[in-house]
């Protein structure tokens, strides 16, 4: 998301902080790149107007003539109102009420509603460790009830059993005595959508609000409509009453204005987002978070947090342990490819890193092949176990038989096995540096977590 409008803005901030000193023409000159730059990526044009007229004010002002680095307040300025359009701060989850906590999930025919409940199911007993409880309203559109059952059993989330004639309240009433019967604490409510926003389809969504009376009532909206996704949250907002939105498809919006516009038109805050088609996929939306990465500043906390919830702690310890003695095989390595595999692979990971937007046109030209990481993991699992703990034994017949099993090609295993040796070479160096206590001092507490400054005791 935000690719277009990252690139636009870097190019423009790239030229403010190469100049030593700014005048007010120069800020007005960049305002209006920026404004153009705004409208492209959809985002609405009352928004941008507020906006730029909210940057103008300080950033043509004395903070930023009599700045150190008036080309870098500029960009600061540009941040702090992003994040004020955003939201200013998370906005959590209102899980306090009595429960069951009901969420009544709302929007359009096709904008994702049903994969997002049970991503929210997934992401509550996960994440929150709640007891959670799916029912389908959706009577109208053929499987609705069905999907979601799947969809349920994938996630290990249960989902209200169907009764073929039944209509949504009869539905969610049963859902609620269910919910209360059997002591869950949270009931996600999937209702039915329109193609296009129609009086049925809102009088249908109030009337289940009146009956479930919920602590969320979550527009699930599709970053992709651009302009629409406007439209359709103020419509909701006015004439249904909405607590949060939940934007889908992020990860294939390459302009995202919808983002910039909707909590500033709309009135409340995005709360979730959708980042991918895995039923894992499903983030909080951290204003200050987004902004730095519209700005390509990165968001290294999310992919800190991404890589924690990726891995688990007894894994890391044993690969941690293992390092420290310089000890690292095959088995090491095909689990660190997998835990690149689940961030997203090598461009999942660079999207959070600040600095890689302006390098985006060499990075493309490189011709990264993010199947090269499964191809290597082919190779791996095609070696035995002794093969995998013992490399130096896989001579030239056994490099064929690799080849053959994983369906590459000996040079490819050649390629894999030089790549191994460096960074067994490079682990041997930590190890030793660990062994000797050059490491330990020059970062106590590394190899010891619990005691931080501490030698290891031996």
């Amino acid at each position: 998301m935000f690719a277009t409008l990252t690139d636009r803005l870097s190019a423009i901030f790239d030229r403010l902080k190469g100049r030593g000193t700014l005048g007010e023409a120069d800020v007005t000159a960049a305002l209006v790149e920026i404004r153009q730059a705004l409208l492209e990526a959809d985002v609405a044009l009352p928004v941008v107007k507020d906006l730029i007229e909210a940057i103008r004010t300080r950033a043509v002002g004395q903070e930023v003539v009599r700045s150190v680095s008036p080309g870098q307040m500029v960009v600061k300025i540009v941040h702090d109102h992003l994040v004020e359009t955003l939201g200013r701060k998370l906005e959590d989850l209102n899980l306090k009420a009595q429960a069951p906590v009901v969420f009544l999930m709302v929007g359009l025919q096709g904008s994702g509603k049903t994969t997002t409940t049970a991503k929210l199911g997934r992401y509550l007993t996960e994440q929150r460790g709640r007891k959670v409880l799916m029912a389908s309203l959706d009577v109208r559109r053929p499987a609705a009830q069905e999907q979601l059952r799947v969809l349920g059993d994938q996630v290990l989330v249960p989902t209200v059993d169907i009764v073929v004639g039944q209509g949504p309240q009869a539905i969610a009433e049963r859902a609620l005595q269910q919910a209360r019967r059997e002591g869950y604490d949270t009931l996600l409510l999937d209702t039915a959508g329109r193609l296009a926003i129609d009086d049925a389809l809102m009088a249908e969504a109030k009337v289940l609000k009146d009956l479930t009376r919920p602590a969320e009532v979550l527009l699930v909206a599709d970053a992709m409509t651009g302009q629409d996704a406007v439209t359709i949250a103020k419509n909701f907002q006015e004439r249904v009453g909405l607590t949060g939105i939940v934007l889908t498809r992020v990860d294939g919006d390459a302009r995202g204005g919808a983002a910039l516009s909707m909590r500033a038109t709309a009135g409340v805050p995005i709360k979730l987002m959708g980042t991918g088609e895995k039923l894992d996929a499903l983030e909080p939306f951290h204003p200050e978070r987004i902004a730095g990465r519209i700005l390509g500043m990165g968001d290294v906390v999310s992919l800190v947090e991404k890589a924690a919830s990726t891995i688990e702690q007894k894994d890391a310890e044993r690969l941690a342990a293992r390092l420290e003695r310089g000890q690292f095989d095959f088995n090491d390595m095909d689990a660190q490819l997998g835990q690149l595999t689940r961030m997203g692979g090598l461009a999942g990971v660079m999207s959070f890193l600040p600095g890689l937007g302006k390098f985006k046109s060499q990075i493309e030209s490189a011709k990264i092949d993010e199947k090269a990481i499964r191809r290597q993991q082919g190779i791996i699992r095609s070696m035995t176990p002794e093969e995998r703990r013992k490399p130096m034994i896989i001579k030239a017949s056994r490099r064929k038989r690799i080849a053959a099993g994983s369906g590459t090609s000996v040079q490819d295993v050649n390629r894999l096995l030089k790549q191994f040796q460096d960074m067994q070479t490079m682990v041997k160096r930590v190890g030793k540096l660990s062994h000797s206590g050059g490491l330990a001092r020059s970062m106590p507490g590394l190899f010891n977590p619990g005691l931080k400054g501490q030698p290891r005791p031996r």
